[in-house]
């Protein structure tokens, strides 16, 4: 299983949707184990500063960027689907 990293910020619309999906998602077997290091860019600029990315949320697995900006819920397990490959 693919380690997950995804940097939000806590008032964006579309990082609380991609959260909540998440949240949703865990929730099942499938999904309930995979790691997702989660990171309030705000919070931890030192850590954002050295992935390259514009907007949030912006989901990485083993260090790739797989996703960028606005997101729904089927892209969101799309992401996770591709940490268990």
């Amino acid at each position: 299983m693919k380690r997950i990293t995804l940097f939000y910020l806590e008032n964006c619309p579309f990082c609380n949707k991609a959260r909540a999906a998440i949240d949703e998602l865990k929730k099942q077997d499938r999904y309930k184990d995979i790691e997702i290091e989660m990171i309030e860019e705000s919070k931890q600029p030192e850590v954002a500063d050295k992935y390259d990315y514009y907007y949030v949320p912006t989901f990485y697995i083993d260090g790739r960027k797989v996703h960028e900006g606005g997101i729904f819920p089927d892209e969101v397990k799309a992401v996770l689907e591709q940490a268990l490959e």
